[in-house]
């Protein structure tokens, strides 16, 4: 009897070990070692670098090509920080070019990205990916992740917003194909998720849409913020 117990036992936790490889990293402990130093006073704190590294959404990009930077969710996250952990130094790099995809962004992605030692790097590519296809946007997005994991830097993945052109509410539209390989990269690897699709997936439900956009496929402010309080949940102490 002992021994089938055991036996039940070890099925369940190996179950379980499964299920948990399965999931993405938890908000709550992701950063909990990087939360700690940002609230390190003068003169033992240090400058922890945040980078983004993306097409035309994270570079700010609006209407007629006008790039609003300060209303792009990388600086919007960095005011919200400040306001959370006001002894940190924080540098927000944008290593984003508009118009770029993710094939794009990989081949620069030692030169332009590492380069900055990032602390915690954010990537958003899908919008642009939809020309290169599922299979070579995994592929470069495999290998910007695991040149990041080997040197110990914490990554955080970030579904698309959303391109008017698409009708995000009918299942297996093009951007949901992204959104989920995103998701199955997430929990492969274990590292952090930013759904930006589900929240602009939500109020393109409620008839909303409009009021968060600037341009067919660029948020405005609004839509802005709909990331950064996503990506606030990764920074709550």
């Amino acid at each position: 009897m002992k021994k089938i117990s055991s036996f039940l036992v070890a099925v369940w936790l190996g179950i379980a070990g499964t299920v948990n490889a399965q999931r993405p990293a938890e908000a709550q402990t992701y950063l909990a070692d990087l939360k700690k130093e940002l609230d390190v006073q003068w003169p033992k704190n240090r400058t922890i670098n945040l980078v983004f590294h993306g097409h035309s959404v994270p570079a700010g990009y609006w209407h007629n090509h006008e790039v609003h930077t300060l209303e792009s969710y990388p600086n919007l996250l960095l005011a919200e920080l400040k306001k959370q952990y006001p002894y940190a130094v924080i540098n927000v790099i944008v290593t984003a070019i508009g118009g770029e995809n993710s094939l794009k962004g990989q081949e620069r992605f030692e030169r332009d990205v590492l380069v900055h030692k990032p602390d915690v790097l954010f990537i958003d590519y899908a919008l642009n990916d939809r020309g290169a296809g599922l299979e070579k946007a995994r592929e470069a997005w495999e290998k910007m992740i695991q040149s990041a994991l080997a040197k110990n830097i914490k990554v955080i993945l970030l579904t698309p917003s959303t391109d008017q052109r698409v009708d995000i509410l009918a299942a297996g539209n093009p951007l949901e194909q992204h959104t989920n390989q995103i998701i199955q990269l997430a929990e492969t690897h274990r590292i952090g998720l930013v759904d930006s699709y589900a929240q602009f997936k939500k109020v393109t439900a409620q008839g909303q849409l409009p009021q968060y956009m600037s341009h067919v496929n660029h948020p405005n402010r609004a839509g802005h913020q709909l990331i950064v309080d996503e990506l606030l949940k990764w920074f709550r102490k």
